[in-house]
């Protein structure tokens, strides 16, 4: 049993880089994320001034209309009031005039306000457009780098995955089949050494019958608290397999030294 942990350690040693990878890549495209909102949020902000400006724009017309409908009215009451000779009469028509008069004031001022209004917008316009193409040119180069960062790591994961691929071929189908279930689970080292006699994955003490068991290798031994696969470190075929590939590639280049 310990030799057929053996593979199992080295897939593991590939399952730890390639997590690594995956972790470090959703990083980086969580950064492509955020730079992405502030640019739609931009756009966004953009968007609903160029509409208020265009509402804006239609209120502007509908007043100056309703501008000139008064001061239409009030130049046929004038004309009215030159032909009247009544006082009665005169003084109805004035009192009109008067209304009318109040009206065209507070339509004018309504306009300007609008004006006043369009003009804070399209300064706001103006403003939100410059922030947005800056924004945009600066996240140039930081989206160059980490679209060519997240490159690499795909890269380097098919690499890790050709290798890791190769090792599962080796390996005995029913405890590379308990190892990957245990993976999916924990994400995380699933196959651990005992030290002190405690599991190095929980850091919780095992029985000394377990330690036993776990240093003969007959079998798979479970913890009992994390479920974890234990074995005993001072197994030379598995303290070379838990050695990653690359120390293990250092060690033999020094020893060729």
């Amino acid at each position: 049993m310990q030799e057929a942990l053996k593979p199992i350690l080295e897939i593991q040693e590939f399952d730890m880089q390639m997590i690594q990878l995956m972790r470090l890549k959703k990083e980086r495209l969580k950064e492509l994320d955020n730079i992405n909102s502030v640019k739609n949020d931009l756009r966004h902000q953009v968007a609903v001034k160029e509409n208020a400006i265009i509402d804006l724009k239609k209120d502007i017309r509908i007043g100056e209309g309703e501008v000139e409908e008064v001061k239409e009215k009030l130049s046929k009451l004038e004309a009215q009031q030159a032909s009247i000779k009544k006082v009665e009469e005169f003084n109805a028509l004035s009192q009109e005039m008067s209304q009318t008069e109040r009206m065209r004031a507070n339509k004018d001022q309504q306009l300007s306000d609008i004006y006043d209004k369009l003009t804070d917008e399209e300064d706001t316009l103006t403003n939100l457009k410059q922030s947005l193409d800056s924004t945009v040119e600066s996240s140039k180069v930081l989206e160059t780098e980490i679209s060519e960062s997240i490159e690499r790591i795909n890269a380097e994961g098919r690499e890790l995955k050709e290798k890791r691929d190769a090792i599962v071929a080796t390996a005995e189908s029913e405890t590379f089949r308990i190892y990957e279930r245990l993976l999916r689970n924990k994400k995380d080292r699933v196959v651990v050494p005992i030290e002190n006699r405690c599991c190095s994955g929980c850091h919780i003490m095992i029985t000394a019958q377990d330690e036993n068991l776990v240093r003969k290798g007959e079998r798979l031994i479970f913890c009992e608290h994390c479920s974890r696969i234990h074995y005993w470190p001072e197994s030379e075929v598995l303290e070379e397999a838990a050695v990653t590939p690359t120390k293990r590639r250092r060690r033999r280049q020094v020893k060729a030294t």
